[in-house]
């Protein structure tokens, strides 16, 4: 894939940018265990997905009002659950290497305003772009966030770069037109181990600048 195209960065949150696997999973497990829902089935499903698109395919009898409650309670579970929410492996590394060639960056996650802020602080990472599910009508795998924030940074979203750890987020980001990196084995236009080795394709293409 030629990375000196690339005009901007677009960044999934949980298991991309910030490492929060285990809060998801203790979070997913305990309201699974409210529910009376297989909390293996819930995990199988729920990463990368906004909640109540994962509740509504587990239990799928519930009215709206009702769905609504329980993906509230969902995210109620993670609020304060930070203790070992940290960056990813290479995440401080690229984006400083995206200050560095001037490129901008967004991050578009699945989670509402409150926990992304909470997980990112936890991070140490301040976003310049947050678009969360609140900021759309439809989530992943729908493609309105990426294009959402591509039109924020003002970059025509053929030119940014999506960086994903879930195939619903790929999916998202192959739907609006943005080229993909996936991480976790998943596949994408560019297949990475961390972000460390994306900061290190990015600094070889100096013409991204």
């Amino acid at each position: 894939m030629e990375l000196a195209g690339i005009g901007a960065v677009l960044f999934d949150m949980d298991g991309t940018l910030v490492d929060s696997d285990a809060a998801v999973e203790r979070a997913w497990a305990r309201w699974a265990a409210e529910y009376a829902v297989d909390p293996a089935a819930a995990l199988a499903i729920a990463h990368g997905r906004p909640a109540d698109q994962t509740i509504r395919r587990l239990l799928p009898a519930l009215d709206d009002t009702t769905v609504a409650a329980a993906a509230a309670r969902q995210l109620a579970l993670q609020y304060d659950d930070l203790s070992d929410v940290s960056a990813t492996l290479g995440a401080h590394e690229l984006l400083a290497t995206l200050a560095r060639l001037g490129l901008p960056w967004a991050v578009v996650t699945s989670a509402d305003a409150r926990l992304a802020e909470a997980r990112l602080g936890a991070a140490g990472i301040v976003a310049p772009v947050l678009v969360t599910v609140e900021d759309v009508s439809v989530g992943k795998p729908d493609p309105e966030g990426y294009l959402r924030a591509a039109a924020l940074l003002d970059v025509p979203v053929a030119r940014c770069l999506v960086v994903e750890d879930a195939e619903v987020g790929l999916r998202a980001g192959r739907a609006a037109g943005a080229m993909t990196a996936a991480l976790k084995g998943f596949d994408g236009d560019l297949r990475l181990d961390d972000l460390a080795q994306l900061a290190r394709q990015l600094e070889s293409a100096p013409t991204a600048r």
